[in-house]
C-alpha cells in the first residue's frame, strides 16, 4: 500500500510539472500584450529612465500639436516674383483668388503680403491690407530639383492671380531659375540624413498595443498616419524628434492586443531638429532603452546587429554633417531646412 501510494504521488507530481511545462511554453510561444491593468504610458512594473526634455510627459491619447510655422519666403531657397500693387488691398481679397491648389508640381508655392500695418511679411490674413504681395517656388526638395515644367506652371499660376488682384508680377529668368535649383539640390541632397535602426523580436513576437504602451513609457504618442508613434518636441509647433514606425496594416487591426509585429523601426530625421536639442542621443538611448524594454535586437537596414562602435561612429560623422549644414545656411531645425529637407 505503501508503495502503491508512492507511485500516485510520484505519478502526480510528474502530471503537474509537464501541465506546467505546457503552460509556459504557450505563453512564451504567444504575442507579447499590453499589461491590461495599466493606464497608457504608465509602467506596469517599474519606471522606465526618462529622457528629460526630449521625453515630455504624455499619454497615448495624445497628438503631437499640428505644424502651424507660417513660411516666410527665403531666397536661399525660393524663387521669388515680386507683385507691384496700385494700391495696397485687402486680406480677403488675396485669399479669395489665391492659386486653388499651392504647388507647381511637386514643389510649395507661398504668396506673402506686406502687412500695410506692420510692415512686415506675412502670409495674407483676413481683416488686413497689404501693400505688396509676392510669390515664391521651392527650388529644390526630398523630391529632386524644380524643372523647368514645375516652373512654368508656377509662373502661370501667379500669372493668373496677379491679373486677378490687379498685380504686376516680374518673373526671374527660368533658367537661371533652373540651374540655381539644381546647384541647390546637389549641395543639399549629401546633407540629407534619415537615420532608422530596427528592433527586432528576440524571441515572441508584440502585440501591437504592446509596442505602443512601451513606447509610451518614453513619451512616445500616436502620430496622424497608421502605426506611427511620435516623439514631441520640446517647440511646439515643430516637427518630431523620433518617429517609430510599425507595419501599418497590423495597427489598422480591429484588436491592437492580437495584431502581431516583429519588428519596429526609430527614426531620426537630422535636418529637422536643431543639434543643440541632443537628438541624436535621444535616438540613441531610445534604440537601447526600447531594445532592453521589448527583447529586441537592434539592426541597420542589411540586418546586421548594431553595436555600440556603430553608435559612436555615426555620432561623430553627424556632427560634420552639422557643421556642413550650418556652413549653407540651412542648419538642421531651422525654418529652411525644414523646408528643404521634406
Amino acid at each position: 500500500m505503501d508503495l502503491t501510494l508512492a507511485l500516485l504521488i510520484v505519478g502526480a507530481v510528474v502530471l503537474l510539472a509537464l501541465a506546467l511545462h505546457g503552460f509556459v511554453s504557450t505563453r512564451r510561444a504567444g504575442p507579447l500584450r499590453a499589461a491590461v491593468d495599466a493606464a497608457p504610458g504608465e509602467a506596469a512594473e517599474r519606471v522606465e529612465p526618462a529622457l528629460g526634455e526630449l521625453a515630455p510627459s504624455a499619454n497615448a491619447d495624445v497628438r503631437p500639436p499640428a505644424l502651424r510655422r507660417s513660411v516666410r519666403l527665403d531666397a536661399l531657397i525660393d524663387a521669388i516674383a515680386p507683385l507691384a500693387l496700385e494700391a495696397p488691398i485687402s486680406g480677403d481679397f488675396v485669399l479669395s483668388h489665391l492659386p486653388p491648389t499651392r504647388r507647381a508640381g511637386t514643389k510649395p508655392l507661398h504668396v506673402e503680403g506686406l502687412n500695410a500695418d506692420s510692415g512686415e511679411w506675412e502670409p495674407p490674413l483676413s481683416g488686413q491690407h497689404y501693400g505688396e504681395l509676392q510669390a515664391g517656388v521651392q527650388l529644390a526638395g526630398r523630391s529632386g530639383a524644380l524643372n523647368e515644367i514645375e516652373y512654368s506652371e508656377f509662373v502661370q499660376k501667379v500669372q493668373s492671380f496677379a491679373e486677378a488682384v490687379g498685380a504686376m508680377a516680374d518673373f526671374p529668368d527660368m533658367l537661371d531659375v533652373v540651374a540655381r535649383a539644381r546647384e541647390l539640390d546637389s549641395l543639399a541632397s549629401p546633407l540629407d540624413a534619415q537615420l532608422t535602426v530596427t528592433l527586432r523580436a528576440r524571441s515572441a513576437a508584440w502585440s501591437v498595443a504592446y509596442v505602443q504602451q512601451m513606447a509610451a513609457r518614453h513619451g512616445f504618442v500616436p502620430g496622424a498616419l497608421p502605426g506611427r508613434l511620435v516623439l514631441p518636441a520640446s517647440e511646439e509647433g515643430a516637427p518630431p524628434v523620433l518617429v517609430l514606425s510599425l507595419d501599418a496594416q497590423a495597427a489598422l487591426a480591429d484588436d491592437p492586443q492580437q495584431a502581431v509585429v516583429r519588428e519596429a523601426v526609430l527614426m531620426l530625421d537630422v535636418p529637422q531638429t536643431e543639434a543643440r536639442a541632443e537628438p541624436f542621443p535621444a535616438w540613441h538611448r531610445t534604440a537601447t532603452a526600447l531594445a532592453d524594454d521589448m527583447d529586441a535586437i537592434t539592426v541597420d537596414d542589411q540586418g546586421q546587429p548594431v553595436t555600440l562602435h556603430a553608435f559612436a561612429a555615426i555620432g561623430r560623422d553627424l556632427q560634420q554633417l552639422y557643421a556642413q549644414l550650418e556652413a549653407l545656411d540651412l542648419a538642421a531645425g531651422s525654418p529652411a531646412a525644414r523646408r528643404l529637407f521634406s
